[in-house]
């Protein structure tokens, strides 16, 4: 009988850690996120004008992501890195309207981003694709893996 309360115990632990969500919130967001199969899902009321920052973690690479409410409502999301200065790995950081670049100081609109790079071979927010559906911001986590490089 002894023998069988170890066995017990470590597939309950596998059990558990199938039910844990591997996206989480940066030190600095708030609220709660979910995932389903293939995707993030954040709840749409969470975000709002003021970034919420992300992160998801894949093959033990913290991908950290943001979002934020344009000023028309539309949901925009973006790397916390660009194709340029993510070997410095200091992110984006928002100034009222604007999200800037923390190592090379450019600004961009947050009404102009969820595109892809507007600057080829320049500072632009990573693009991140995303779809509301429901009451919830869709990231497919193959879009998140993809920028995976730039955390590495």
């Amino acid at each position: 009988m002894k023998l069988w309360i170890p066995i017990i115990l470590f597939a309950g632990i596998v059990i558990l850690s199938g039910c844990v969500s591997n996206a989480a919130e940066a030190p600095n967001g708030s609220g709660n996120n979910s995932t389903a199969q293939n995707t993030i899902s954040v709840p749409l009321n969470s975000v709002g004008t003021n970034a919420k920052w992300l992160e998801y973690e894949s093959g033990g690479i913290k991908i950290r992501f943001f979002a934020v409410k344009a000023s028309d409502g539309s949901i925009k999301t973006a790397f916390d890195a660009c194709d340029v200065c993510y070997v410095k790995k200091k992110g984006y950081r928002q100034e009222g309207n604007f999200m800037v670049c923390n190592n090379c100081g450019k600004r961009f609109a947050i009404d102009s981003l969820g595109t892809e790079n507007k600057n080829p071979g320049g500072c632009w927010p990573g693009y991140l694709p995303n779809k509301i559906v429901g009451d919830s911001v869709v990231i497919e986590k193959a879009d998140l893996e993809n920028g995976g490089w730039k955390f590495a």
